[in-house]
């Protein structure tokens, strides 16, 4: 794999490329999503890249009827509220994403330990499309 930065922009690359990549510490095995230069468990800037399986389990969540200029422009409001969530990944490390697949009108149907899996959403129009990170139920 080639070697980008440990940076925002390198894991929205990542993102457009359909990979949910993470920085993993090679001295103390700490793992980071978004990805960092440096361990905050130890200090060490010994990381590398590691590939995210996408799979995990909601640990906290919330439905969003007011939201930033960007999302209102999506159609996003009170009568269509969008959901934003924790996610402990199966490597034990936890990000926060755009939850899809659940009824954010009704909030009190999402559980907490609800499995779920990554997915790679579309945002923007025509040249301005990138990717942005989601996350839906795990079905059965």
């Amino acid at each position: 794999m080639e070697q980008r930065p440990f940076s925002d922009h390198s894991f929205n690359q990542f993102l457009d490329e359909h990979q949910l990549m993470g920085s993993r510490c090679t001295d103390c095995q700490s793992i980071f999503v978004p990805p960092r230069p440096l361990c905050s468990k130890c200090n060490s800037f010994n990381m590398e890249w590691q590939t995210m399986e996408g799979v995990g389990r909601l640990v906290a969540f919330t439905s969003i009827s007011i939201g930033p200029p960007s999302m209102v422009q999506q159609g996003y409001g009170r009568d269509n509220p969008y959901c934003t969530g924790v996610v402990e990944l199966k490597e034990k490390t936890r990000v926060v994403a755009r939850l899809k697949g659940v009824d954010s009108l009704n909030p009190d149907t999402i559980k907490v330990g609800l499995p779920v899996k990554v997915e790679f959403l579309k945002e923007g129009s025509d040249s301005n499309v990138h990717t942005i990170l989601g996350f839906s139920p795990i079905e059965g």
